[in-house]
């Protein structure tokens, strides 16, 4: 348990930020699932469209902290090629 001030504050703080942080991996995972639902359909228009939504999310989740640039472009680059893949 903490002591000090500072160290009961940031106990608290810790705890606000992993739920936003857990909040924001979630809504990624939706966006990116919505797309392999698509792929999966085999409605190409559906799966671009909901690729063009996934995207930013995945983006932004860098932006904020909850994904490694590298990884965020090797899902969009994986998933990418899999739309185009259905051409």
């Amino acid at each position: 348990m903490a002591h000090h001030q500072s160290a009961k504050k940031r106990i608290r703080r810790n705890g606000r930020r992993a739920a936003i942080n857990r909040a924001r991996i979630g809504r990624i995972r939706t966006h990116v699932k919505s797309v392999e639902a698509a792929i999966l359909s085999g409605d190409q228009e559906s799966a671009r469209a909901a690729l063009k939504l996934a995207q930013p999310e995945l983006h932004r989740g860098v932006t904020k902290g909850v994904l490694h640039r590298n990884t965020a472009a090797r899902k969009i680059s994986r998933l990418d090629a899999r739309v185009k893949a259905m051409a």
